[in-house]
């Protein structure tokens, strides 16, 4: 287990095994690196030039010191031009990944603000992240014993006070990124449903003093019958494994805001009848990204003790083939009474999230936020980095803000009149589920679950394209599940706890 401590004590000095220092462009180190630049004097940019260290992103370079300072090992990483957290937060994933045998690392990057200090503890813990749990033999760790972050801020309050809550948000993100990385075997709609209720369970053993605790319901298919839940249960029919509605409450009694979230858990994707070339269906564990990323978001809220009401609907199907799978042509209902039309089989998430939406309009949330590796054609059309948010305009922006602070690439996509008249194409049902048209298909999705939404005010992210790293590990994020979403809504429930009622509310209230 590696700890983390904040010193004000000089990175020339220090007797860590490795120092880390940022590199700019143009041969001079980043803030934070001024001693070792000092001890160097006319050397460094001679070194510098000689080594290669360029100061571009994602550039790493060790050099033993010879005594020069006080570590045997100076960690150059890579900034790029802008000193900002987005860039910390990248060389501090890519050093994590270049000190793996040393006992004790400290950390000389840009950290004299709590969004700095944050994106070094975010990015050095992520990016030394990995996922051992099916290892026979999973070797010595990885990660050293000691991590200190030298800043002369160290002792000053906000920087203190901001070291707990990149540690919370570093635990959500790794929680979802195993859950994702989990064998599809081993994690069906039952299984991750009872992963859940036992994390949540934990969780509330370390929330703070005082405060709300996180109520968990899970909704079998027998319950989801008596609902009314035609989606989740038509997608789920043709797994052995039943399908599972899990409904978390964390309601603080000064809460200011009450946020519904809604996940897509789809434990495994064939396609069903309409089944996926083998190609596509290879990391169809994914599919369950959503989820885990609103479970585990509510799970860092509570921990930091936020004064939001969160009601979270994750919705649990293992899409397979089998003699009860839907069909296409067939007609299900959904929650509210609404009547779909199935044309493809392997448009499946949009049926579970009808249901679960519709249960969060019942509790009539000031926001519903959903999350999904919803389509394919989101990725075509903005890169497997980089997540589509659609909705009304104001959620939009306030998503794409928090993803901004987050770390966490999104763009804002259109929900365009035309998709009305396409969703409604049915003639035998209120909504058809697919058209068949090959274009704007992340869009008609998107239109398809506003329908769902009750007029609420209403945002959703497509994160098929950044959820799973099928290339190398880069900055901090690790090859595989990357824990998209996590940081985003964090975020997102950190703003709006921050919101207070209007002046005039408070001298308007009965004395």
């Amino acid at each position: 287990m590696t700890t983390f401590a904040l010193r004000t004590a000089s990175p020339a000095k220090t007797k860590a095994e490795a120092v880390v220092v940022g590199v700019l462009p143009g041969g001079t180190l980043a803030p934070g690196g001024e001693d070792v630049a000092a001890a160097y004097g006319r050397k460094l940019s001679g070194l510098l030039a000689t080594i290669g260290a360029a100061g571009k992103p994602g550039e790493v370079t060790k050099v033993p010191t010879g005594g020069t300072i006080g570590s045997p090992l100076l960690v150059l990483v890579g900034l790029g031009a802008e000193v900002d957290p987005a860039s910390v937060r990248r060389a501090a994933g890519n050093a994590a990944r270049a000190v793996t045998n040393a006992a004790s690392v400290a950390l000389a990057l840009p950290a004299d603000s709590p969004e700095l200090l944050r994106a070094v503890v975010e990015g050095y813990r992520l990016g030394g992240y990995s996922f051992t749990a099916y290892k026979s033999k999973p070797g010595t760790p990885t990660t050293p014993a000691e991590v200190v972050v030298l800043t002369p801020a160290a002792r000053r309050s906000e920087i203190v006070e901001a070291l707990t809550p990149a540690q919370v948000l570093v635990d959500a993100v790794a929680a979802a990124r195993d859950w994702v990385n989990t064998p599809p075997a081993d994690l069906t709609p039952p299984a991750f449903a009872d992963s859940i209720a036992a994390a949540v369970k934990e969780a509330n053993k370390h929330l703070p003093a005082g405060g709300a605790r996180i109520r968990v319901t899970v909704l079998d298919e027998v319950r989801l019958a008596e609902l009314g839940c035609g989606g989740i249960l038509a997608v789920g029919a043709g797994s052995a494994a039943p399908p599972r509605l899990v409904e978390l409450t964390y309601q603080p009694k000064d809460a200011v805001a009450h946020i519904a979230l809604v996940g897509k858990g789809i434990t495994f994707d064939s396609g069903g009848l309409w089944i996926k070339p083998a190609g596509s269906m290879a990391t169809m564990k994914e599919d369950m990204a959503g989820a885990a990323a609103v479970v585990q978001a509510t799970i860092a809220a509570a921990r930091l003790g936020l004064p939001v009401r969160i009601s979270v609907f994750a919705a649990l199907a293992e899409n397979m083939i089998g003699d009860s799978a839907m069909r296409p042509g067939d007609v299900l209902t959904t929650y509210d009474g609404t009547t779909v039309e199935v044309s493809n089989t392997d448009a499946e998430g949009r049926l579970v999230l009808a249901d679960a939406l519709g249960r969060a309009v019942a509790r009539k949330p000031d926001t519903i936020i959903d999350i999904a590796t919803l389509t394919g054609h989101m990725v075509l059309a903005l890169g497997d980095k980089m997540a589509g948010v659609m909705g009304d305009d104001d959620i939009v922006a306030e998503v794409l803000a928090a993803g901004v602070k987050a770390g966490e690439d999104a763009w804002p996509m259109p929900l365009p009149a035309s998709m009305d008249e396409r969703i409604r194409s049915s003639r035998i049902a209120d909504l058809a589920q697919y058209d068949g048209i090959r274009w704007g298909g992340g869009l008609f999705a998107g239109a398809f679950l506003r329908e769902f939404t009750g007029g609420l005010p209403w945002g959703h992210l497509d994160i098929a394209g950044p959820t799973f790293n099928k290339g190398g590990p880069s900055g901090h994020l690790a090859t595989g599940a990357t824990g998209y979403g996590v940081a985003t809504l964090v975020e997102l429930l950190r703003a709006r706890s921050e919101v207070t009622a209007p002046a005039d509310a408070a001298s308007s209230a009965p004395a």
